[in-house]
């Protein structure tokens, strides 16, 4: 299996660069700890739509309602996910939105997943380098998922401006949803997210995948360079834009994989990479087990190929505070966001220029 992409990266260093200073003001909560150093190759991706299309290979693969129960109900919560005394969008018309996140962690352990033993959120410790505003229709057809770039200069409540990856460095799960909520008038009903442990490990898991670089060549990367690929930060010609791409591009890479026919006729294999997935993708405590069957049903027959991968509209890029940021084009992500809410994401795909990811090749 092929696939096409193209991409890069804009990690850079917790402080300036990503819009989160430390003042007095910016000081941690009493008992709270200080940031530690970043850890220098500490790059991730968000994989958590993996866990929403999960019971696609469940059901596909035969694993009956034992592997259908056991799996969503080993999948870790987290407690306190969403803000309180903030607004709160309408719900949708149909379908359900979830956002997808992928941490920039510097703990040496996992910190999402059942694996976890670090904390998932720690003052200033943790960015969200990886955002993912997905939604899946009323008829349970197919996924959209936007890429929200992460140096998006937006209002963070309370903050004022600043990256959109900040938010969670200031304020975990329930400050980056309070930001996103607010930015798109769109209802997050879920969340899940993992780390780059569990990006590694998940890699890994399904033995690794096949990615066609910029020059052309395939090349197979195991979990610690499939980290070097999603981060790659140099040599990409529409930056952060092509960073997304590529991300974007190696989760509907891993998907294909999972729900090809070689996992579907390894049962072994098939068992271990689910295992990783409960392992080592965390969702919000209000995403229950029953809610969770009920998606994993209704999504059987979606695949890889069924799902749509864009970036939100832009303007363009510019300089705040010293800072390399992404401005969002207001008028066009209000059409976006108002197809989420409607539920018409296909229509406006079909009738609205989008950055989309290209289609797989064979």
């Amino acid at each position: 299996m092929r696939a096409t992409h193209r991409a890069e990266a804009g990690d850079g260093k917790l402080a300036e660069e990503d819009g989160i200073t430390e003042s007095a003001g910016d000081a941690p909560p009493a008992g709270g700890s200080r940031p530690r150093r970043r850890r220098p190759r500490a790059r991730t991706v968000l994989l958590g739509a993996l866990a929403l299309l999960v019971g696609a290979v469940l059901l596909t693969a035969g694993a009956g309602y034992w592997a259908y129960q056991h799996y969503t109900g080993r999948v870790q919560r987290i407690p306190q996910t969403f803000p309180t005394d903030a607004p709160v969008p309408a719900a949708s018309k149909g379908g359900r939105n979830f956002l997808l996140v992928g941490l920039d962690s510097r703990s040496e352990v996992p910190t999402t997943g059942s694996d976890a033993k670090g904390r998932l959120w720690t003052y200033g410790d943790q960015r969200s380098d990886a955002m993912m505003l997905v939604h899946i229709p009323d008829d349970h057809s197919a996924a959209y998922v936007v890429s929200l770039p992460r140096d998006s200069w937006v209002d963070v409540p309370g903050r004022g401006k600043a990256k959109l990856n900040a938010a969670f460095s200031w304020g975990g799960p329930p400050l980056l949803i309070d930001t996103v909520q607010r930015l798109t008038d769109v209802r997050v009903d879920h969340f899940a997210v993992i780390d780059w442990n569990g990006f590694r490990k998940l890699t890994d898991a399904v033995g690794g995948v096949d990615v066609i670089m910029s020059d052309g060549e395939r090349r197979h990367l195991n979990g610690e360079q499939a980290l070097d690929y999603v981060g790659e930060r140099k040599n990409l010609p529409n930056g952060d834009f092509d960073r997304t791409h590529r991300q974007q591009n190696y989760l509907r890479t891993v998907l294909e994989k999972v729900m090809g026919s070689a996992s579907l006729t390894d049962p072994a294999g098939l068992k271990r990479t689910l295992d990783i997935f409960t392992e080592t993708v965390s969702v919000d405590e209000r995403f229950g087990d029953g809610e969770m069957r009920e998606l994993v049903w209704n999504m059987r027959s979606v695949r890889a190929g069924d799902m749509t991968f864009m970036n939100a509209p832009v303007k363009g890029t510019g300089t705040e505070r010293g800072q390399s940021v992404v401005h969002l084009d207001r008028a066009r992500c209000a059409a976006l966001w108002k197809a989420f809410k409607d539920d018409t994401v296909e229509d406006y795909v079909n009738t609205h220029p989008i950055d989309r990811l290209r289609p797989a090749t064979n």
